[in-house]
This record gives C-alpha cells, sequence and structure tokens, in this order.
C-alpha cells in the first residue's frame, strides 16, 4: 500500500518551493471496480452449465434451484444458473463504458459438484443456511489450483479472459478464499468433493465428514490442514499456523497472479490472524513488488478492522464497513444528514494506515442490497465517486436491482443479458456514467487529499487535491441530495484562478483576496465538480493540506 507522506513545502537553492500532496499513490486508486456474482451475472456459453451435474436426486442436483416459500412475485435461488467468462468478457465494454476501470470477480477455483445436504435448510430470507444450496458462488474451494468447470469455455480460460478484459481496458480483481473451503460436516453420508482440498487433482486433505472436535491432525496426515475446532457453519476451518497451508495458498494464487489478476480481494480476513496475512503478503508481493490485496472484515468498527491495513501486519487494504453503515443511513429511505458521514471518513489521526485505499462501497452479496429511490442510487454513486477512497459496485446496482433484498431473497439473482440491454438508458446508470467519467479523468478525485467545507443536511462541499511529480490539480465537489436545486457560495480555502466545471462545462473566474467567491447552483440530486489545475498558493489552504499531511496516518 502506498502510503500518504509528509507534503510539507520543500526549497532548493534557486527553485521555488515544491509540494507534495496526495492521498494515495497506489496504482489501484485509479481504478472504479464493478463486482460481478460470476455465476449471476450473464451466462455466454450454456455448453458449460452442467445442467445433468449431481444427478437426478432432488438432494443433491446442482442447477435451478429455487428457495421455497419465495412471496408471490418474488425469487431466489441457490443452484447454479449459468453465468460464465464468456458471458463477462461479451459485455466487458458494457462495463468500461460506465467509467469502470477494472471487474472484481467472485471466486473462480473448483467447487463441488452436488448441492449440500448438511446444515440447516435454506428458507425465504434467512442467514447461515446451506442444505440445498450449491458452490455457485465459489467459496466452497476443493481444488484451489483448478477451475471450476461452470466458468470457462472451449476457447476462454481464465488466462484468455484477463487478456480480454485488458483489451477492453479492464483489470481484473480475484476474490481469494483461505479461512476455508467446503461445507465438510453434518451429511447424512459423505459426499464427493465436500470437505476434501487437491492441489491440482491429488487429494492433501479430507474433513471425512467428521465435526471438527474429532478430527486428529496431529495423527492423520489427511486433518492436518484443519483446526479442530468451528468457525463458520460447517464450513471447514483451515489451520493457518500449519506450514504446509502457507505453502499450498501461495503456490495456488500465485499460478492465477500468473494468469492475468492484477490484484486480490480476500475474504473472511478477519477469521485468520494477521501474521499469516503478513506471511501471505510479503510471499506474494516478493513475486509481485507492490501487488495491491484489499480484504473483507465484517464490522462497522473501524479500531477492529484498521490493523489489516498496518504494513506489520501485511499491509492489505480492506472494505470501508463503517462509512458503508452511514451511506445507508444517508443515501437509504431514511435521507439522513450528510454530516453522518464526516467522522467515518478518518482523514486524520484515524485507526488506518491509509484511508484514501479504503474500498468504498454502499452494498454486497453478503448482505442487503442498499435500499433506496432511484434519486437516492444517484446521491450514493455522486458521493461514492468524488470522496476519498476506491469506489466499489456491486452488479445491478446501476439500476437499483434487488433494491433492499438480502441473501435468500433476491440479492443474488441472476442479472443476464436482456437487463443489461435494458440498463443502457436507465436513469441511475446514466447519472453512475457521468460521475464516474469525471473521476476517470480527475486525478485529484482519484487519489487527492479529502478536505471538508460543509456536510450538513442535503448539502455537501468538500475539496480534492492532488500536487505531485509535477502534476497539479484542485478540485471542488458541491453535491446537492435534496429534492430542490441548491444554491452553494464557497470561500473557504477558494484559491484564484479559472475554475471549470466538469459537468456543466463553464467556467468561472475567482479573483484575488478574502473577496473571492465562487457561486454555483446544483440541480436537485445532482453534483458538479469545479477543477483548476494549478498548484497550491493560497496560505490558508496550504496550511490546512500541510497539516492533514503530517496528521496522515503511517503504520
Amino acid at each position: 500500500m502506498a502510503l500518504a507522506l509528509c507534503g510539507c513545502a520543500q526549497a532548493t537553492r534557486g527553485t521555488a518551493p515544491s509540494r507534495d500532496y496526495y492521498g494515495t499513490l497506489e496504482p489501484m486508486a485509479s481504478d472504479a471496480v464493478y463486482f460481478v456474482v460470476t455465476d449471476r451475472f450473464v451466462n455466454g456459453d450454456t455448453g458449460n452449465d452442467h445442467r445433468d451435474q449431481g444427478g437426478p436426486d432432488p438432494a443433491t442436483r446442482s442447477f435451478d434451484r429455487p428457495v421455497p416459500g419465495a412471496p408471490k412475485g418474488e425469487s431466489d435461488n441457490i443452484g447454479y444458473l449459468g453465468g460464465d467468462f464468456k458471458g463477462l468478457l461479451d459485455n466487458a465494454d458494457y462495463i468500461r463504458d460506465m467509467g469502470f476501470g477494472a471487474v472484481w470477480l467472485t471466486p473462480i477455483v473448483d467447487n463441488p459438484d452436488e448441492a449440500f445436504t448438511g446444515g440447516d435448510a435454506v428458507t425465504w430470507g434467512g442467514a447461515f443456511q446451506d442444505r440445498g444450496k450449491t458452490g455457485y458462488h465459489g467459496y466452497w474451494g476443493v481444488d484451489f489450483y483448478r477451475l471450476d468447470e461452470h466458468l470457462p469455455s472451449r476457447d476462454l480460460d481464465f488466462a484468455g479472459l484477463t487478456a480480454g478484459l485488458k483489451r477492453h481496458g479492464l483489470k481484473t480483481v480475484l476474490d481469494i478464499v483461505a479461512n476455508h473451503g467446503s461445507p465438510s460436516f453434518t451429511m447424512p453420508r459423505d459426499q464427493p468433493k465436500y470437505g476434501e482440498i487437491y492441489r491440482d487433482g491429488v487429494l492433501v486433505a479430507d474433513h471425512q465428514n467428521l465435526p471438527p472436535e474429532k478430527l486428529d491432525p496431529a495423527h492423520n496426515p489427511l486433518h492436518r490442514f484443519f483446526h479442530n475446532e468451528k468457525d463458520l457453519v460447517q464450513l471447514s476451518n483451515i489451520d493457518d499456523t500449519h506450514p504446509a497451508v502457507l505453502d499450498y495458498f501461495v503456490g495456488a494464487y500465485s499460478q492465477w497472479i500468473d494468469q492475468g489478476a492484477d490484484a486480490f480481494r480476500i475474504d473472511t480476513i478477519r477469521h485468520m490472524p494477521p501474521a499469516f496475512w503478513k506471511q501471505f503478503a510479503d510471499r506474494i508481493r516478493a513475486k509481485r513488488p507492490g501487488f495491491f490485496m484489499f480484504g473483507e472484515a465484517f464490522d462497522y468498527k473501524a479500531e477492529n478492522i484498521a490493523p489489516f491495513t498496518w504494513a506489520s501486519n501485511g499491509g492489505v487494504s480492506v472494505l470501508d464497513f463503517p462509512l458503508k453503515q452511514r451511506m445507508a443511513e444517508v443515501f437509504g429511505r431514511g435521507r439522513g444528514d450528510f454530516a453522518l458521514l464526516s467522522d467515518r471518513l478518518y482523514l486524520t489521526d484515524g485507526p488506518y494506515a491509509n484511508p484514501y485505499e479504503l474500498m468504498t462501497f454502499y452494498d454486497n452479496h453478503d448482505m442487503p442490497r442498499l435500499d433506496a429511490s432511484d434519486a437516492g442510487f444517484i446521491d450514493a454513486n455522486n458521493w461514492l465517486f468524488t470522496a476519498r477512497g476506491i469506489p466499489v459496485i456491486y452488479y445491478g446496482s446501476e439500476v437499483g436491482f434487488e433494491r433492499g433484498k438480502a441473501e435468500h431473497a433476491g440479492n443474488r439473482n441472476y442479472f443476464g443479458q436482456q437487463r443489461i440491454e435494458a440498463a443502457r438508458e436507465h436513469p441511475i446508470r446514466a447519472a453512475l456514467k457521468r460521475i464516474a467519467k469525471v473521476r476517470e479523468t480527475t486525478p485529484a478525485l482519484q487519489r487527492g487529499l479529502h478536505l471538508n467545507v460543509v456536510m450538513q443536511g442535503d448539502r455537501a462541499a468538500f475539496y480534492r487535491v492532488y500536487e505531485h511529480g509535477g502534476q497539479s490539480q484542485i478540485a471542488l465537489v458541491l453535491l446537492n441530495k435534496g429534492d430542490a436545486a441548491a444554491d452553494f457560495e464557497v470561500r473557504e480555502y477558494l484559491q484564484a484562478g479559472r475554475w471549470r466545471a466538469a459537468l456543466g462545462g463553464s467556467e468561472v473566474e475567482v479573483g484575488e483576496g478574502a473577496g473571492g467567491v465562487l457561486k454555483a447552483t446544483v440541480a436537485a440530486h445532482g453534483v458538479e465538480v469545479f477543477v483548476l489545475d494549478a498548484p497550491v498558493v493560497r496560505g490558508d489552504l496550504v496550511t490546512a493540506l500541510d497539516r492533514a499531511m503530517a496528521r496522515a496516518r503511517r503504520r
């Protein structure tokens, strides 16, 4: 992770002072991320559906398993539905056209071939229930060195997918798991692959359908990969202290880097200790220096998830759950005050190594989707693509797909080609595209320091400032999530010069001195970004930015 270092003025004999002002220099900060559950995006190749997998037994068949008890007109499914690499690559332009620079896809490794028969039966709207569920999502890894057969096509493997995405201007963020394998016990009878771990087809571990407390890792070589205590539901609890485990996962995920993965999202990172991730990150980055990773620690307390970002613990970024919690309050049906977001930014003296490298989002596959109106989604995206952090959008949110729905109530429903075609004209997507394109072409929004001016009610105004390597840019962001147009008059920290409106296209001349003011009217549920391509010279702005750089966390 690239840390924000002190940016105080640096003068050399015979030259004007030069300054460094930035939140991060991390290359991934340039790229907003579109997140897909691959099986639920688009079925581009029906030839890899494997509809007969699991056999005729309704308890084990793996394709198309509707959740019972759905209210009229609603649905959820816990079987495979056919989404694959081809469906993703066929729609790379759809994703790129919105202004995204990267695609995060769910794990690609081999999963069991049958539906799980143990655990608790899945019910409509339920949670932590796995009976009847399949590994369509990819998180029930069996062989981490081999692809799940539902994903590739005859002429399109993972290397082909990543190369194809790159041709469309998209990086690949690969979801990885090391904390657990597949469900491993409580089956009426032991099922093939469940509780087993292979290395390229060779069995290296087997839970043998035994409860964790009955495992004997000290004497049974097949148990050596597992802790003999329970963690998450019936999933195997992989032993982070065993050297062979670290070797296994470093080898597996290095292979996928070699085939084009540009970054990792680490599932359930807090279920393994920082010492494991430190070793893992060090070995991955020994092979690929600077390789970017971010973890999922589902916790709304910053002090609990921040330690993963510290260099001493591997320097892995995290998904910004604390900010997400407030975003739901501000942009959801409750329409809370912008002020609720301020303290969750942790811009100075916060617990994170670098808050500017956090992955910011408002919903995902493990929680209810954002419950908001179209205007609420537009407001949320306007914030996400201008405030500090690297934005992540869950597939379908560009049209408010299944808004408010949780897992087993439609959160991960199939999107499909027909919805993609219809989405192109949707008002949420149109507004998302506009602001994402501004971020894509504005370095200050990608990596600049964030300095709040107003965060109150339905109005927000803040600066993003970037000055590094000969490039200088100041952006002033004005957000209005109200139902009527809002007038802004900004004087604080406002530097003289000709400011251009990135969305409106006009220019505003701001004069020298204390009387300088920038006046603008922002439409209801609108945004404007005024940009000044000039070095920072205004005294109070220099002071504020120097203070912000000096007080940035550096762990």
